[in-house]
């Protein structure tokens, strides 16, 4: 069995091929796809088959595909162009004859508001559509969109956002990677859906206070209303309209959207979820 991971490249995409490398599946089988493959040159050195493949190009999907049974579709980080992007990567899969298509979607995604879950929901009718044997991992927020923030929260003391006092069901990027390697990795995946998050929910206000017991350092967390929070947003770099989706995404949070019942992560990993205390005191020790 030939399993195709694109963006390998990325963050999730390369905890995805550790993961399937850590349980032994064999590296020949594992097809590793990215823009540039000088960034996947480590895993080509270990065994894995390395791929040029861009998702606004079909020509290269196709030629990435050839001879695999399955694929885990890792969303584009392109917002607006996903759509389309994905639609490249579904039709290819079903050309191919793929066994299944795994596809990284966003929790709860039927019922939210979010707009950055638009895209994700019509890339699930997509798949729906296409008659291509697929599974949807319905991936919560990362730990990571929290503690890769950590020097500049540390450097004013304050963490802010428009979550109020919504919880958050966040694991961190491992957490998921090791679900789809075993989606992957077993039989009778199609038509699966899995909700996934964190075994404990946190708000921000429990965010900043452990950051500060880390720390040592008062930490708070100062919420506002939305568009002040993607002002300070754009004010920080981030681009205007990715601002206006971040600080959507914190409504979302204050909604319970992001909120996941149901240790469907913990299942599917055998061990319980990274915790946010965990993920704090690791992401303290890196900087």
């Amino acid at each position: 069995m030939r399993i195709v991971i694109t963006g390998a490249s990325g963050q999730l995409g390369r905890h995805v091929v550790e993961a399937l490398l850590e349980h032994n599946f064999p590296a020949s089988s594992i097809v590793a796809t990215g823009r540039s493959v000088d960034k996947l040159a480590d895993f080509a050195a270990r065994g894995v088959q390395v791929k040029t493949m861009d998702y606004t190009n079909p020509a290269s999907v196709a030629a990435a595909f050839q001879g695999a049974d399955k694929v885990l579709l890792i969303s584009g980080s392109e917002v607006g162009q996903r759509v389309e992007q994905h639609r490249n990567v579904i039709e290819a899969a079903k050309a191919e004859g793929m066994k299944l298509v795994v596809y990284t979607s966003i929790a709860n995604v039927d019922t939210t508001g979010m707009k950055l879950a638009a895209e994700h929901h019509a890339t699930e009718t997509l798949l729906q559509d296409s008659g291509v044997p697929f599974a949807l991992l319905r991936n919560g927020w990362y730990l990571e969109n929290y503690t890769e923030q950590l020097p500049g929260t540390l450097a004013q003391g304050t963490l802010v956002g428009s979550a109020g006092d919504g919880r958050v069901s966040a694991a961190s990027r491992a957490d998921y990677a090791q679900a789809a390697a075993a989606v992957l990795t077993t039989d009778g995946q199609g038509g699966k859906v899995y909700e996934l998050g964190g075994d404990h929910a946190f708000t921000m206000v429990e965010l900043a206070a452990e950051i500060s017991a880390a720390t040592g350092e008062p930490v708070t967390y100062q919420d506002m209303p939305a568009a002040d929070y993607a002002r300070v947003l754009a004010g920080a770099g981030v681009p205007e309209a990715f601002a206006d989706i971040l600080a959507d995404s914190d409504l979302g949070i204050a909604r319970g959207d992001l909120l996941v019942p149901g240790g469907e992560l913990q299942k599917l990993i055998g061990r319980p979820t990274t915790t946010l205390a965990q993920a704090v005191r690791s992401a303290l020790a890196a900087i």
